[in-house]
């Protein structure tokens, strides 16, 4: 199997990683802090907004079951790339929509599937484009936040709503 990766920032890590846990062809999600300055950050650090890390999702997927395309289709679905620095009540930079490439072919590839959605969105897309630098992995209470607190009050009025329209959406992608 070959594995390719790529990083997201779409708001609060919890709401992507749950989605893209559902999609056929990731292998893996992991929710961390990507693209801000200094040592490894802690959650709390982050959203103080003094860091420039945003709250990200590193996913491990397989082209032959899914294509990067197909993952950005999801990720313009499943947040609003026209708000700078914000997803819904969360604010913050560490909440601004970003798509972190690991390869020059994947830079190729966002750059085309992000004018389509700026066209889409009539130039308004805010969405960052840069090479991923210095990750960090979230603390391990962030992991699979969702899986494990379905009931708690964000995940059941916000992130259950992404996870719910991604199922309607993409019912072709999921797992």
């Amino acid at each position: 199997m070959n594995l390719e990766r790529i990083t997201l920032a779409g708001g609060c890590f919890w709401c992507l990683e749950a989605v893209y846990e559902r999609v056929r062809g990731v292998h893996r999600v992991e929710s961390g802090y990507s693209n801000g300055q200094g040592p490894a950050p802690s959650y709390e650090q982050v959203c103080s907004g003094h860091t420039g890390f945003a709250e990200v999702v590193r996913l491990d997927f397989d082209p032959a079951e899914v294509s990067l395309r197909e993952l950005l289709e999801v990720f313009f679905t499943i947040h609003d790339p026209t708000t700078l620095n914000r997803q819904g009540a969360d604010v913050g930079t560490q909440y601004r929509s970003a798509i972190y490439w690991h390869t020059e072919t994947q830079r190729q590839l966002v750059q085309e599937v992000l004018k389509e959605a700026d066209d889409h969105h009539v130039g308004r897309v805010v969405t960052e484009l840069q090479p991923e630098a210095n990750y960090h992995a979230a603390e391990a209470y962030h992991q699979h936040y969702y899986a494990r607190n379905p009931d708690q009050g964000y995940c059941a009025f916000v992130v259950a709503g992404k996870v719910d329209k991604f199922l309607s959406s993409f019912k072709r992608l999921v797992k």
